[in-house]
């Protein structure tokens, strides 16, 4: 299925519209992912929530332009293209590297007046925990390594040495991006905090997830699944569920 682009804007995919739904979910994906990792979400949620998924440079209709290797520059880029799509409540849904940056997005939306119903954050530690990690300076057959061992990348496209080639870029990119971030500290969000991960995702431990709570001043909920980094392959109408129900309580 093809994806709009929203308004002509090359940050923003819609795969069902929903204009008369009261809520608008934005997600973004991981490292090295894109906008269609969303459709089965977009799919599911449609028409009671009007899904905008974020499209990275790099990747897909986008390879063509340079990659973003920072969280900040990605943050201040995605804020400038959801401030005048918040025109109905949003909730921001974000995996791995996504959380980190949804976090991010919503610290400088609410700056600008824009409280978030909602953030939820999957299968990523929290802000302020920090690993010193550096898979983005390993070589290709380094980061393929890693790829398989998270089962985040589908393996036809781990056998497609041309594919791969195409990709690769990107999930360097990424893998800085999110490897290279540091919290800045003091600032909390006042939208809750809905924080999901596997339980045997060797990225994320329960306290780092459960530590998402000392990053908002209001609501917080941790939920665990079974399963890795990339739970949400197998649990993903678990979490959807979860969207809808937060998504129309406080839309109504």
């Amino acid at each position: 299925m093809s994806a709009n682009r929203v308004d002509g804007n090359l940050w923003v995919r819609q795969f069902h519209p929903a204009p008369t739904a009261a809520t608008k979910l934005v997600c973004l994906p991981h490292a090295g992912g894109s906008a269609s990792y969303f459709l089965p979400v977009s799919k599911a949620l449609a028409p009671g929530v009007d899904v905008l998924a974020i499209q990275y440079p790099g990747r897909q209709d986008r390879r063509h332009e340079k990659c973003i290797d920072n969280i900040a520059e990605l943050a201040d880029a995605v804020t400038a293209v959801l401030e005048p799509l918040a025109d109905r409540p949003l909730v921001l849904f974000g995996h791995s590297m996504g959380a980190t940056l949804a976090f991010e997005v919503a610290l400088r939306l609410e700056r600008k007046g824009i409280v978030p119903l909602a953030l939820f954050a999957s299968g990523r530690r929290a802000p302020s925990r920090h690993r010193d990690e550096s898979v983005h300076l390993r070589g290709d057959d380094e980061i393929i390594a890693e790829l398989k061992t998270l089962s985040g990348t589908r393996s036809e496209v781990l056998g497609d040495e041309e594919i791969l080639r195409m990709v690769l870029p990107a999930i360097r990119s990424d893998y800085k991006a999110a490897e290279t971030y540091r919290y800045a500290g003091g600032a909390r969000l006042t939208a809750p905090i809905h924080a999901h991960f596997g339980v045997e995702d060797p990225r994320v431990s329960l306290d780092e997830a459960q530590a998402w709570a000392d990053h908002t001043t209001g609501h917080f909920e941790l939920r665990s699944h079974p399963g890795g980094h990339f739970y949400l392959n197998d649990q993903a109408p678990r979490v959807i569920e979860e969207i809808a129900r937060v998504s129309s309580s406080v839309a109504s």
